[in-house]
């Protein structure tokens, strides 16, 4: 348990129920009572201060921008990545099948368990405690990101966006084209999990059909 406890010793943080940080360590493949809870909580608790960062530190991004740039900051690759700094991995309560097959390298393991570790500290410390950590922890991705360079084309902010919720990625399938060879409109259908109908776009190029359908279904999903 101790060191559980002082795996936030660097921020001066010591759990008050260390029973939460031992859930938030737990996968769900040791027992009943894992982390999942946690995960669903530190997943807003995480957006939230990122999104925060974001609409402070780039006053002139549109929405959309920002929302691509929360995205690659919160997907699951990212978090593994904060998760190793941290040395999370050693940390890991797993069943016998995923000791066996290095699920405490992996990252959608990994990821969850971060945010479960900062729902947990929510619970323990409050917003502000686990918004100081955070920003630490982020602190040279946040003063390293090139706005503009980093904007995605909404068909790469959709996938990443799905990505980063463990989705499949969308399928984009033509529905139409009219008109004459040297003046053609096209149609096109974005197919997304999570969502009932698909969305979809027009566009003089298939090409700028998809970017229009996937534009739609970000911002059904609230990417937008």
């Amino acid at each position: 348990m101790s060191d559980e406890s002082g795996l936030l010793r660097r921020w001066d943080y010591v759990f008050r129920d260390p029973e939460l940080l031992a859930q938030a360590l737990t996968h769900r493949s040791h027992g009943t009572r894992n982390n999942e809870r946690l995960e669903f909580l530190g997943d807003a608790v995480v957006n939230l201060v990122m999104a925060d960062a974001l609409y402070a530190g780039f006053p002139d991004l549109s929405e959309g921008e920002l929302t691509r740039l929360r995205v690659r900051l919160v997907r699951a690759e990212t978090l593994a990545a904060v998760a190793r700094e941290m040395g999370l991995g050693r940390l890991l309560r797993l069943g016998g099948g995923e000791l066996k097959s290095g699920g405490f390298d992996r990252d959608s393991i990994l990821a969850d368990a971060f945010e479960a570790v900062i729902g947990a500290l929510y619970q323990d410390g409050g917003y502000e405690r686990a918004r100081s950590v955070l920003l630490d922890l982020f602190a040279a991705r946040l003063s390293g990101i090139e706005a503009h360079a980093h904007v995605k084309d909404a068909k790469t902010a959709l996938q990443e966006f799905l990505q980063a919720r463990g989705l499949e990625r969308p399928r984009y399938e033509l529905v139409g084209v009219t008109g004459q060879d040297h003046d053609q409109h096209f149609q096109v259908a974005c197919l997304v999990t999570g969502l009932p109908q698909p969305t979809q776009g027009e566009g003089g190029t298939r090409r700028h059909a998809e970017q229009e359908a996937a534009r739609r279904a970000l911002k059904r999903l609230g990417g937008l």
